[in-house]
């Protein structure tokens, strides 16, 4: 079996753009991965067509040798856009060669552990403006029976909060608790903001309304930074989204970053890579939440690792999404009591509909967290995200 051709499909979903990898092979059994890269699409579209030509000729049943070639060959190794890059053709491989041997993805990394992965929800809050709007958004979502939400509650805060912008981030988190209850878990994001005194701040100030973790408290480019705050924290600390690879996320636990780490299997080098940083940090009993804010290919890939993987605690929904989403693929997400089910199907379990991605090419996003707009704002009559067991409007 050899690869013939890789295909590249950049398609518009309002708050970013997906970006889907299709190989195909010379025995008619083709791919697909996604590597979508916020707001760097056309970075990631042109390291895809840089490495094309190791790939084609390439046996894509040898996954492991294909992924650590296309890595040690690149001078300029970490980052996220060669990351992205090989994660998206790592994808692709492993639903080729579950589609080759009639397996789903996860029965070629070992087997199930599990057949269903509790999930948070993201972006169920667009449009919340004031605290008693995000507690009526969060009221909506936990009728829907979601169990856990996750938000950023700090407007367009940068490094510092003002003590009248501190004391409104926390009124929102008091509304959302005293809206739902103690049964429902709080994720607090940070979105990777604050210097460490504002970080240590706002998990003191949050420690009342028990929340299952806060999310990147400071930049991510200094790990010391987050250790700091996690040391001083009285709640847990989640982070590492944008980790590239196991090297990183080593030294980020050597570092005590993190109670929960969270690399996303659509930057870190895809499923080959997200299976060994699981490896590395169930060493240190340190749990799984990967990032997870993408289009149907990465879903299905984290639910495959969700699968097989002991330490995988939580897996992050968006809970809206474009109206088109169900039409890109075949995706069938079920969910049942605050969890989603493991699918079943050969390979990823899905297929691109081409006509349909291209239906709805790119187009430039200026979303940031800092200025408001990045989820302030739904798409024209957007729905819930699909499920089977969870269908209609927020």
């Amino acid at each position: 079996m050899k690869i013939t051709d890789i295909k590249t499909f950049c398609v518009f979903t309002f708050r970013t753009n997906f970006v889907f990898v299709k190989i195909e092979t010379d025995e008619g059994i083709s791919g697909i991965g996604e590597g979508t890269l916020e707001y760097k699409e056309h970075a990631l579209l042109g390291a895809i067509e840089d490495i094309r030509p190791a790939l084609i000729g390439q046996d894509p049943r040898e996954i492991e040798r294909i992924g650590h070639e296309l890595y040690r060959d690149s001078y300029w190794r970490l980052g996220p856009v060669l990351q992205s890059a090989i994660s998206a053709v790592d994808m692709a491989l492993w639903d080729i060669k579950g589609k080759m041997l009639g397996v789903p993805v996860y029965e070629l990394l070992g087997g199930k552990v599990r057949d269903r992965i509790r999930m948070y929800a993201n972006v169920w809050f667009s449009g919340a403006r004031t605290p008693d709007d995000f507690a009526a958004a969060a009221v909506n979502a936990v009728n829907l029976g979601i169990t856990a939400l996750k938000w950023d509650p700090f407007g367009k805060a940068y490094m510092h909060l003002e003590k009248a912008e501190f004391m409104r981030s926390i009124e929102i988190v008091e509304a959302v608790r005293g809206a739902v209850g103690n049964s429902v878990d709080l994720l607090i994001e940070c979105h990777g903001r604050f210097d460490i005194a504002t970080g240590i701040r706002i998990a003191e100030a949050l420690k009342p309304f028990d929340p299952f973790f806060m999310e990147e408290p400071t930049p991510p480019d200094c790990y010391d930074a987050i250790a700091e705050v996690r040391k001083k924290s009285p709640i847990p600390v989640a982070g590492g989204e944008r980790l590239y690879g196991p090297m990183q996320l080593r030294t980020y636990l050597e570092k005590g970053c993190v109670d929960f780490v969270q690399p996303d299997v659509s930057h870190c080098g895809g499923i080959s890579a997200l299976k060994k940083m699981a490896a590395i940090a169930e060493t240190y009993y340190v749990s799984l939440a990967p990032h997870n804010p993408s289009g149907p290919v990465a879903n299905a890939a984290a639910l495959n690792l969700a699968a097989c993987l002991p330490g995988f605690r939580i897996l992050e929904i968006c809970l809206t999404d474009v109206s088109w989403r169900k039409e890109l693929t075949n995706e069938r997400v079920v969910f049942e009591q605050g969890n989603i089910l493991i699918p079943e199907g050969n390979g990823l379990g899905l297929d691109l509909n081409e006509d349909a991605c291209k239906n709805h090419p790119y187009q430039h996003i200026t979303f940031r967290h800092y200025n408001g707009t990045l989820t302030d704002v739904r798409p024209t009559g957007a729905p819930s995200f699909y499920f089977e067991g969870l269908e209609g409007g927020l």
